[in-house]
């Protein structure tokens, strides 16, 4: 089972049966984080450089490595890898004989024997924690030989301290010590020893392990100058690329990257070291490395066995039998990522044929629909998924851990969360529930947020402070998750924007954190529609870092119009480029009838485009800056007779039927908008001409009135001011927030109708008359005289068939029209739904999407 060499994939793929990319690979010790974000984007910079030779001498990256080791440059060879400066180190020094304390990287005595050298090993005892023994090193020495040390030990992971070596040298002025300090980046609080060379020490420092870049290659040498000349001389021209200089340069200076290592690798080697420990007949060394050295006892099958089995497992360890000193108990595994060790344990315990203390759960499948944009229509997606999976019978139920949305909804126990969510149940048929959306963020101005968090509001938070509060936030959502989970059979996830935010990417808690978290592959959503998807999909998978790419499971391009076969080359371009396909294509659904889950379809005014020429009535919708829950307006949007218009400008408005005054999260800033702006002085005048019925929702209720009070600054910072002064009716914003589902009749009509309230304000009456009652009895809307300015806390208010039938037709008697007299358009959206995931199911390689979900 020995490769010479870990990592060698080719090889132990073929061995396992599989593909390289699909062997989990414990035998090379490669940073587990993979390698530094700056990575694609060096290289990418570097390709224009290829056009000319590298240079020679490597002078900017030696440079680099002058000032972070903090040695003077004309002792510093770069090469190509630390490997090749090893072998060329054994062909220059005038030493014959070279001491190896041994088990060691079997390179050091390979490299001697090229060099013409005698090799002669010293033995490092397992019984004294593979330790070196200064003293017998001592008695090995007479002056005329050069001595090879790992700091710390490949395979052992035993290290020793830059002190002793340093006494150990001066007191050995003549022999050359060679030190291996590949590893020495993983070992916390360890310092290089190159920054203060002994006159007989020569460093070799390895660029490959710790940042990850083993197929690149990159190594530095630190000797003596004349030393040092004499490595560079033997090295063949041009040994170090201009893409690995590049990184190298860039490499030095990471040292966030270094501190998030060491705290991976530590956590990670502890806790696989005592989970090794914990098997009966395992004996892990204690190293200080990024891989651990574990013993088989006798009663086990050896090391070479074990290596056959958990290849069935696709999974690699390296085998010591070729290590000086190690025999066929002894094997090497590297540590990886939390994820990947417990499937090594696992698969160990399977392989020793040891029952697991407790039958791990395996995760509940899901998929996760993440954007290159927002907008790109991961929402509409993710509840098509869930309407098919339903429709296969599969116990399905929707997540998505953040949501920063002004449309928001009320639970039946009262709790707060986004539409697109509510949305999504519906398509799985369940009764909305805020663990579907954990957390809600409803902004309250440029730079501010209100913060719900499991449907209630912790409180109005700046972008700082929510980054600082995202941790508990990111806890309260994976709690949510788990709960979620383990009640369905599958979970489909929505992602928010984009993955591809580098300035977000560092705090996300809703993107590819939450995909690793629930191990979730992902479908990258791109929106053909705007232009540049194919670009979009090479852009996001650019800036993405290795262990996110490789959680993307490929591409849908959505909202496609045309023939699709002329895409092929573009598919083909991008799978070629990225390695990663695409699922399908979704046509662009016209009148699609489900609820938009941000304003941004509002604001552009393309939700509703119906001109009913004369034949119909006209209603304005004011559109304020902060508006929510604008979905209010989507049942009167299916309407026949009914022409919506989105005003911001007061020359737009003319002399519509109707003006709904929408609902806001800033009541006092959107109030002092609509005065700046002349809509308010607008709306006084068509109030005045009692020709059009002016409404409020919510916030646009409070509007309508005599004036708001924030004593508390719950949603703004202005305090006080007037309202329009349209009803007469008066507004204290309270800290409290009103959450309810209600039920309640229209008193004149006796219709029924239903809702929500999502407010912090209460408002009470003057003269006002009651409009809409409860079944509880509150009166939950109130009129001015003949009903011509009314308003209401009551969301959805609209989505009864029968009262929108009703208001229509007053609107339309008002205007001289005949009352229809009966319902045109029944609002519901389970119709919708059901085309949707039929278009979607026609789209999308089904087979290979539960594939990837483990279904």
């Amino acid at each position: 089972m020995s490769t010479g060499h870990g990592g060698n994939l080719r090889e132990l793929a073929a061995l396992a049966g599989c593909r390289p990319d699909e062997l989990l690979d414990f035998s090379a010790n490669i940073n587990p984080l993979g390698p530094p974000e700056m990575l694609r984007a060096t290289i990418s910079r570097g390709l224009d450089a290829l056009g000319n030779y590298p240079d020679p001498a490597s002078a900017d990256l030696v440079k680099a490595a002058s000032e972070a080791l903090g040695c003077p440059a004309d002792r510093i060879v770069a090469g190509n890898g630390s490997s090749q400066l090893l072998f060329a180190l054994m062909r220059v020094i005038g030493q014959q004989r070279v001491v190896i304390p041994a088990p060691c990287y079997i390179d050091y005595a390979i490299a001697a024997h090229r060099g013409g050298k005698t090799v002669k090993t010293i033995e490092l005892r397992f019984e004294e924690g593979f330790a070196i023994n200064w003293q017998l090193l001592a008695e090995n020495l007479d002056g005329t030989e050069a001595v090879v040390l790992g700091r710390p030990n490949n395979p052992t992971g035993v290290s020793f301290s830059a002190e002793v070596f340093r006494s150990f040298a001066a007191a050995h002025p003549k022999t050359l010590f060679i030190v291996d300090e590949a590893f020495i980046d993983f070992v916390t609080g360890a310092a290089t020893l190159a920054s203060d060379l002994p006159d007989n020490a020569v460093i070799l420092r390895s660029l490959t392990k710790f940042y990850a870049i083993p197929g690149l290659r990159l190594g530095l040498a630190i000797a003596q100058a004349d030393l040092a000349e004499k490595i560079r001389r033997e090295l063949p021209p041009w040994s170090v690329n201009t893409l690995a200089q590049m990184v190298g340069i860039a490499a030095l200076s990471e040292t966030d990257y270094a501190r998030r290592t060491l705290e991976c690798v530590d956590r990670q080697r502890e806790i696989l070291a005592g989970e090794l420990t914990g098997i009966d007949g395992l004996e892990v060394i204690p190293g200080q490395a990024n891989y651990l050295l574990v013993k088989l006892g006798p009663s086990l099958p050896d090391a070479s066995q074990l290596a056959r089995k958990l290849l069935t497992h696709r999974i690699a360890i390296r085998v010591c039998d070729n290590y000086a000193g190690l025999d066929s108990r002894f094997f090497r595994i590297a540590v990886r990522t939390a994820g990947d060790n417990q499937q090594l344990i696992a698969a160990i315990k399977s392989a020793l044929s040891i029952a697991p203390r407790t039958a791990r759960k395996r995760p509940t499948p899901a998929i996760m629909f993440q954007g290159t944009s927002s907008n790109a229509g991961k929402s509409v997606l993710a509840a098509a998924m869930c309407r098919i999976l339903l429709q296969d019978g599969v116990r399905v139920a929707p997540f998505k851990s953040q949501n920063m949305s002004l449309n928001s909804f009320v639970t039946a126990d009262g709790d707060e969360m986004g539409r697109a969510q509510v949305v999504q149940a519906q398509a799985c048929r369940l009764e909305p529930d805020v663990r579907m959306n954990p957390i809600l963020l409803k902004p309250n101005s440029d730079t501010g947020s209100q913060v719900i968090v499991r449907g209630k509001p912790v409180g109005n938070m700046r972008v700082g402070e929510y980054i600082r509060y995202k941790p508990k936030a990111f806890s309260a959502a994976k709690q949510c998750y788990d709960s979620l989970a383990a009640d369905f059979d599958a979970i489909v996830l929505e992602g928010a924007g984009s993955p591809g935010e580098v300035n977000l990417k560092h705090h996300d808690i809703v993107n590819m954190h939450m995909a690793f978290y629930a191990k979730a592959p992902v479908l990258l959503v791109g929106d053909i529609d705007r232009g540049g998807v194919f670009a979009s999909f090479v852009g996001t998978m650019e800036v993405l870092d290795q262990l996110e790419r490789k959680q993307v499971a490929g591409f849908v391009i959505n909202r496609f119009r045309g023939d699709s076969s002329l895409l092929g080359p573009a598919i083909d371009y991008t799978q070629r480029f990225t390695g990663k396909s695409t699922f399908g294509i979704v046509p662009y659904v016209v009148d699609l009838g489900l609820p938009e889950e941000d304003s941004v379809e509002f604001k552009s005014g393309s939700l509703y485009t119906a001109e009913v020429d004369g034949h119909g009535v006209d209603i304005a919708v004011i559109d304020l800056p902060h508006i929510s829950n604008f979905t209010d307006l989507d049942a009167l949007g299916i309407e026949p007779d009914v022409q919506l218009r989105v005003i911001r400008d007061p020359d737009d408005l003319g002399r519509p039927d109707a003006v709904i005054l929408p609902g806001s999260k800033n009541t006092l800033g959107d109030l002092a908008y609509l005065k700046s702006s002349g809509l308010a002085g607008r709306l006084k005048e068509l109030a005045t001409a009692g020709k059009t019925e002016l409404l409020g929702i919510c916030g646009g209720f409070q509007m309508l009135g005599k004036s708001i009070d924030d004593p508390d600054h719950v949603e703004s910072e202005t305090g006080r001011d007037e309202g329009l002064g349209l009803l007469d009716v008066s507004t204290t914003m309270s800290r409290h927030k009103t959450l309810s589902r209600t039920a309640a009749i229209h008193i004149e009509t006796e219709l029924p109708v239903s809702g929500y309230e999502i407010h912090h304000g209460l408002t009470s009456a003057g003269a006002a008359e009651p409009l809409f009652r409860s079944t509880a009895g509150e009166v939950c809307g109130l009129a001015g005289e003949n009903a011509m300015v009314w308003g209401t806390y009551l969301h959805g208010l609209f989505d009864a068939d029968e009262f929108r039938r009703w208001w229509i037709d007053r609107l339309r008697v008002r205007r001289g029209l005949a009352p229809l007299g009966e319902v045109q358009s029944v609002y519901g959206i389970d119709h919708a739904l059901d085309r949707l995931a039929d278009i979607v199911r026609a789209s999308l390689d089904m087979a290979k999407l539960y594939e990837v979900m483990g279904l």
